[in-house]
C-alpha cells in the first residue's frame, strides 16, 4: 500500500518520510490553508539541494495555469494535485506538461461516475476527499462504499480523515478495490497544522506496507 503524507512544512520532516520510506510529500500551494507550504521556512532552493528522491506533489485550488505551472519548475513536482474548480480543458492542459491528479470532494449518496466522467481523459488520476465547505480536507471519512459501487477504472488516492484506528480497515478496503492507489493522510498525523507526528506515521506504515 502506497502512502501519501500531505500538508508537509517543515523540511526536516519531509527528509524523515523519505527515510522511513512514505512515498509521497504533499505540499500546499494554497494560501488560505493553515498547511501552506512555505510555512515553517520551506522554499524551493532547500529542497532542491537536498535532492530527495521522495515524489513530491503540489496541492492548488484554482491556480492559474501560468503560475502553477512556474512552481511545477521551480519546486521540481513530480505530480499536482487540483483541488478546486478546475474544468476538465484546464486539467488537460496541466496534464500536458506534468502527471495531474483531479480531487472530488463526497457527499452522502454522492453520484461518483457522474461527477467523474467530464475528467476521465484529462487527468491521470483521481483523488477522493470529504465533502466540505471549503476546499481544504475536513477531517472526517465519507462513505468508502460510494468508491466499489462506482466501479471506478482509474487508479486513485483516497482521503478524508484517515488515522492509526483505519489501518486494518483500509488494508481490507484494498482487497476489495484494485484501483486504489495510495492513501492520502494529514490531520489526524499532526501536532498542529503542519507539524507531523512521525512517531504515528511510523505506526501507521508498519501495518499498511
Amino acid at each position: 500500500m502506497r502512502l501519501k503524507v500531505c500538508g508537509m512544512t517543515m523540511l526536516e520532516q519531509i527528509k524523515e518520510l523519505e527515510s522511513i520510506g512514505v512515498d509521497f510529500a504533499g505540499l500546499i500551494f494554497y494560501p488560505r490553508s493553515p498547511r501552506y507550504a512555505f510555512r515553517g521556512g520551506l522554499n524551493a532552493d532547500k529542497l532542491k539541494r537536498e535532492r530527495l528522491t521522495i515524489n513530491k506533489i503540489g496541492v492548488f485550488v484554482n491556480e492559474p495555469e501560468e503560475q502553477l505551472l512556474r512552481l511545477v519548475d521551480e519546486w521540481r513536482l513530480d505530480m499536482v494535485q487540483l483541488h478546486g474548480d478546475e474544468s476538465p480543458r484546464y486539467c488537460e492542459r496541466i496534464s500536458n506538461h506534468v502527471n495531474t491528479i483531479k480531487a472530488f470532494r463526497i457527499g452522502k449518496d454522492e453520484n461518483i461516475p457522474y461527477k467523474t466522467y467530464p475528467f476521465n481523459d484529462a487527468v491521470d488520476m483521481y483523488l477522493f476527499d470529504t465533502l466540505g465547505a471549503q476546499y481544504g480536507g475536513t477531517g472526517e471519512q465519507f462513505n468508502w462504499q460510494l468508491l466499489l459501487d462506482a466501479g471506478i477504472r482509474k487508479p486513485y488516492f483516497m482521503s478524508g480523515g484517515i488515522g492509526l484506528d483505519d489501518a486494518k480497515k483500509v488494508l481490507e478496503f484494498s482487497k476489495k478495490e484494485k484501483n486504489l492507489f495510495s492513501l492520502d493522510v494529514n490531520s489526524k498525523f499532526e501536532v498542529s497544522p503542519g507539524v507531523k507526528d512521525m512517531d504515528l506515521i511510523k505506526q501507521f506504515l508498519k501495518v499498511i506496507k
